[in-house]
């Protein structure tokens, strides 16, 4: 059973008396949470921003414990029953006692932070010390860490809200969407479709406006998948980036979290929050890259290489395509299928309204790629590290904490033997257990074994200078390395692509993602997936339009220009549009 609160809703001005700053706003705020004068700043639930939000609480008509309770009762009126989106596994149960201390100390002092109650769902594979982590196995039902995670502090910190956890495809294996705790998620636009994975949960509920914001994880497109099938902003930072501490981990050397939202301003500020250098013994923030990366030490290690801003809201700006540089790399938009033709029409609609807004937009066949001395299927070719590192590294996760204190198991073996996951996976337990044991015991002289062995040092020594150096040469814009190369015109800012070669698929069905979700965690580059616009399935007029998503990578933590081009995208297309099946609620007079 899931742990829920139920609350009718509660109207707003019966909640205002102690929630306003001593000047109040007498402010109308638009869609990008822009104010101008006029009547006092009213707050709706869908597509809601933190702009928004703050607007109405310094204006006297929102406060944070109604903010709070109108997206629980979202989450009541639409998870479970009208279209029944399996999105939320569970709610935390102090999230309304926090907002009632909020709004206590916004009387007060005025907000807590950047953050100040902003109602944020973790994917279930992030720590909190308030409710349990599951990954969405039974096996993992007692799992609850006495701590949160340190990306989580962080948020929390800033003055966010954990309001509860997020389905998710079990143990972030795939883009399904699917977990043996909560089921299938559906597809908020269309719930006969599917979510994509692996943060699924986390991408119909944002999508549904069940929160202002969300967690993902991404080892090979946990982030950027659903982002895109959802309409989302979803950013994948550079590896090192964001600290991994309390993320259940699929392959520690590609795992990373990051934020999952409607608007790239609420991403920026999410950024913001689960960022910094954490010296704990989790975090792989230490590690170097075989091309062109040191190792991350100190904090002023940290600082220096990886040159953090003050804030990422300092790149929103509205006019920031112009003068851009964008390679759109033309075989990385699949073949001309039925299912792919909609969505790489809708993309070169993008790349027409970038171009009118002032970038520069080239579009790179293969033979320009050649001739800049790159094979795509050569950076992609790799395998994930997934199979390799995740018996080991569930291990260590699930040995980080006394079980004393919960109950929960303590391997990947005990997982595995406790059956605690859907079906599904039975072979998954069984190859990664297999890969894992072959991998640690070097003992094991077996052809296989040593053949394991051997293609994971490859992926560890050889991949990340392949990839990098290749992904380095398209985005430098020059035929080779070294001092003998040549330029073959100005640099490149981003590169961009397809997130997702098709539309949603149908509910149980994994989306057509091609490699192109793999460049950004074999090369440690940052990734962002936005919605380019949204398209009419063909053959069927009367379906739910669907989003298009585009995913633009830059060179290694440079998340300031991915941030800068999609919030100029934003703002010229306004591509994303709400879905229908998750409409505001009314206001219930009892």
């Amino acid at each position: 059973m899931k742990s829920r609160l139920s609350f009718s809703l509660l109207l707003l001005g019966a909640l205002l008396s102690g929630c306003s700053d001593s000047d109040g706003d007498n402010v109308t705020v638009d869609d990008n949470g822009t104010a101008t004068p006029g009547e006092p700043a009213t707050f709706n639930f869908v597509e809601g921003t933190i702009d928004q939000a703050h607007a109405a609480m310094r204006a006297g008509t929102l406060t944070c414990e109604a903010l709070v309770q109108g997206y629980i009762d979202r989450i009541e009126a639409y998870d479970d029953a009208g279209p029944s989106l399996h999105a939320v596994i569970n709610l935390n149960p102090r999230a309304l006692d926090r907002a009632r201390m909020l709004d206590r100390n916004y009387a007060v002092d005025g907000p807590s932070g950047p953050l100040h109650c902003v109602p944020v769902l973790l994917k279930d594979n992030f720590d909190t010390a308030d409710v349990t982590t599951t990954a969405g196995g039974t096996a993992m039902q007692y799992n609850r860490s006495p701590d949160d995670a340190f990306s989580v502090t962080g948020i929390v910190d800033a003055g966010g809200i954990i309001l509860g956890k997020a389905n998710l495809d079990e143990f972030a294996f795939g883009f399904i969407g699917s977990s043996a705790i909560e089921g299938q998620v559906k597809n908020a636009y269309d719930p006969t479709k599917g979510p994509g994975g692996s943060s699924s949960g986390t991408g119909a509920a944002i999508a549904a406006s069940f929160a202002m914001a969300g967690t993902g994880s991404d080892t090979g497109g946990s982030i950027r998948v659903p982002s895109s099938l959802e309409g989302l902003v979803g950013i994948r930072p550079s590896l090192r980036l964001v600290s991994q501490d309390g993320i259940v981990p699929l392959a520690a050397s590609q795992d990373t979290g990051g934020p999952m939202c409607r608007t790239v301003q609420d991403c920026a500020l999410m950024l913001d929050a689960m960022v910094g250098f954490d010296d704990g013994a989790y975090a792989n923030q230490r590690q170097a890259f075989a091309y062109d990366s040191a190792a991350i030490e100190t904090a002023e290690a940290y600082q220096v290489i990886t040159n953090v801003p003050a804030t990422y809201t300092d790149y929103l700006d509205p006019n920031g395509l112009e003068g851009v540089r964008i390679a759109a790399l033309q075989p990385l938009f699949g073949d001309n299928t039925d299912e792919n033709v909609q969505v790489q029409a809708k993309i070169r609609e993008a790349i027409d309204a970038m171009r009118a807004a002032g970038a520069t937009v080239d579009v790179l066949t293969a033979d320009d790629l050649t001739a800049r001395s790159v094979a795509l299927d050569n950076l992609t070719g790799f395998a994930s590290n997934s199979r390799f590192e995740f018996r080991n590294d569930l291990t260590a996760y699930l040995m980080s904490w006394p079980s004393n204190l919960d109950g929960h198991l303590r391997s990947f073996d005990a997982v595995e033997a406790s059956g605690g996951y859907e079906a599904r996976h039975t072979g998954t337990f069984a190859s990664y257990g297999q890969i894992g044991r072959a991998i640690e015991d070097e003992s094991d002289t077996s052809a296989q074994a040593v053949a394991y062995r051997q293609d994971y040092q490859r992926n560890l020594e050889q991949r990340p200078t392949i990839v990098r150096s290749g992904l380095m040469r398209i985005l430098d814009n020059r035929d080779g390395d070294g001092p003998n190369a040549n330029a073959l015109g100005a640099p490149y800012d981003v590169l961009l692509y397809p997130s997702v070669l098709s539309l949603a698929p149908r509910l149980g069905a994994s989306p057509t993602t091609g490699r192109n979700n793999r460049l950004s965690p074999f090369s440690g580059f940052p990734a962002l997936s936005m919605p380019a616009g949204m398209v009419q399935p063909a053959g069927n007029d009367s379906a739910p339009a669907l989003p298009v998503g585009m995913e633009l990578l830059a060179r290694e933590f440079d998340e300031p220009m991915l941030i800068r081009i999609a919030y100029g995208y934003q703002q010229t297309v306004r591509p994303r549009s709400a879905p229908t099946f998750t409409p505001e609620l009314a206001a219930n007079d009892d």
